[in-house]
């Protein structure tokens, strides 16, 4: 008897001999996908494999508050955070109705952020920053997976610097742009600080993946003054000033870099070769006069909406606060008159204010997607502004950003089942397959008594699915099935806990 997991087709099973298949090795070898590959540590200490079977925990519950079909296509990717005793954290992959598709659990003292699919070597990668200690000071590593959830590469910051939090951007020739802060001794008496102060400037690398090597490196204090930051400034000779707050770095239209920094309420557009600095949008120096509703303040995640002059801003307008509410807008920039014009803008019914952090994501077919920051709330909108899906998660948790992509996951490890007998004599299955995005059902097997048979079924509802069998059971079997009824993985035989 020969069987395919590609293209065995949905079926009654008849009745199988225990003993044949013995014959012809352990069930779960029979019918596994090949073993995952066995790669070394990267980084020399975080597991290459990002699917390594999940620990006794499970993902944050993100609860669904408005869903229209006419959302965009994808898988939604998220980085739950919390500062509460025995967080939960790590970047998790979530389908349309916030139900968890992977889940990469993180060690306890380590935060992941900026989790999303990008290109590398032409092919789709997903990536995620992950950081250890306090916000942007504990060593910090940049991770690009496989679609089977194999890190193949990894990047930090170079030039004696540690990498920050804020930013993972690829590029198409094989470089990365990340964020850097960078803390030195500095007369601040000229903002009304000490002389013998600290200051932390913004720093922009660009670094090719392969190799390591800073390909570009910018720092803020070489182009932007002291006195076009908004932020306080620290009075204290051992507190540094945060003055500029790098938060984002990105392609602009012209192949040059589109950067923001929170703390002085600014865009900036870098030539990417010489590291001049080209112009400013918005602050105390716009370079640009601002058309009405323009101004913006402590916002992120600065974006090339097109070709010609339009940018996506996540605009805060908080901590404090300038606007009673946080807003998405468009600025539409003329390079040659040098003005700036509000093109459009929304902000959530519920008139949220994102005290820090958010991003906001154009999807293909016309809406938006918004990450609210330190608000637990993740939204999106269509070309008219109308909310079309919006989620919750419980309270003390936020996202730094948040995104939507078409992703699809195969990782190589076979699925697994436990199965335990409840207090009503049924048997219980857990179906766990983390990351496949294909499976769109299950099935029960019972091994017994020599023989096997199907006992139950069920759609499949996140990567840990449950399946309850109205049977007393010894030895299952889980059976993975895709949309057209073809089987794509099968677990291991698995004895049934009393």
């Amino acid at each position: 008897m020969k069987l395919s997991i590609r293209s065995h087709r949905r079926g009654r099973l008849a009745p199988l001999s225990f003993g044949s298949l013995l014959s012809i090795g352990a069930l779960g070898a029979v019918f596994s996908p090949p073993a995952a590959a066995q790669l070394a540590a990267p980084d020399g200490g975080i597991p290459a494999d990002a699917a390594t079977p999940l620990p006794n925990t499970q993902p944050v519950p993100v609860t669904v508050l408005t869903n229209s079909p006419n959302t965009a296509r994808g898988l939604i990717f998220v980085t739950p955070t919390s500062a509460g005793p025995g967080a939960i954290e790590g970047p998790e992959i979530l389908d349309g109705q916030a139900r968890p598709v992977w889940f990469k659990p993180l060690p306890t003292g380590t935060t992941a952020y900026d989790f999303r699919v990008q290109t590398y070597r032409g092919e789709p990668v997903i990536t995620w920053i992950e950081s250890q200690g306090a916000f942007s000071t504990g060593p910090t590593t940049d991770y690009i997976a496989d679609r089977h959830y194999h890190v193949i590469a990894t990047v930090t910051a170079g030039n004696g610097l540690t990498a920050d939090i804020h930013e993972f951007h690829l590029t198409p020739e094989g470089t990365a742009l990340i964020t850097a802060y960078n803390t030195i001794p500095y007369d601040l008496s000229s903002v009304g600080g000490p002389s013998d102060g600290l200051v932390t400037e913004g720093v922009y690398q660009e670094i090719d993946v392969a190799t390591g090597r800073v390909l570009f490196e910018w720092h803020s204090l070489d182009h932007v003054g002291l006195d076009e930051s908004e932020a306080p400034v620290s009075t204290s000779p051992t507190v540094a000033w945060d003055y500029f707050h790098a938060n984002a770095v990105s392609i602009d239209e012209d192949g040059n870099l589109l950067v923001g920094a929170r703390n002085t309420w600014a865009a900036y557009r870098i030539d990417r070769h010489t590291g001049a600095l080209l112009w400013r949008l918005g602050g105390k120096k716009s370079d640009f006069a601002l058309g009405q509703g323009v101004a913006f303040a402590w916002q992120h995640n600065p974006t090339a909406a097109d070709d010609h002059g339009l940018i996506r801003i996540f605009d805060n307008e908080a901590s404090p606060a300038v606007l009673p509410y946080s807003r998405v807008i468009w600025v539409r920039h003329d390079d040659v008159h040098r003005t700036a014009t509000l093109e459009r803008w929304f902000k959530h019914p519920d008139n949220l204010s994102a005290g820090s952090q958010g991003n906001a994501e154009a999807l293909d077919n016309g809406d938006t997607f918004v990450g609210w920051g330190a608000l637990p709330r993740i939204s999106e909108f269509d070309p008219s502004n109308n909310l079309v899906f919006d989620a919750a998660f419980p309270d003390g948790y936020n996202t730094y950003r948040a995104y939507r992509y078409p992703w699809v996951g195969e990782p190589d490890t076979a699925p697994t089942a436990t199965a335990a007998v409840d207090e009503a004599g049924d048997t219980v299955v857990h179906a766990v397959w983390n990351g496949a995005t294909q499976v769109a059902s299950w099935d029960v097997l019972e091994v017994s008594g020599g023989h096997i048979s199907r006992v139950a079924s069920a759609a499949w509802d996140g990567y840990d699915t449950a399946i309850t069998a109205n049977e007393d059971l010894t030895s299952v079997v889980v059976v993975a099935f895709d949309h057209a009824g073809i089987e794509i993985g099968r677990s291991a035989v698995t004895s049934v806990t009393p």
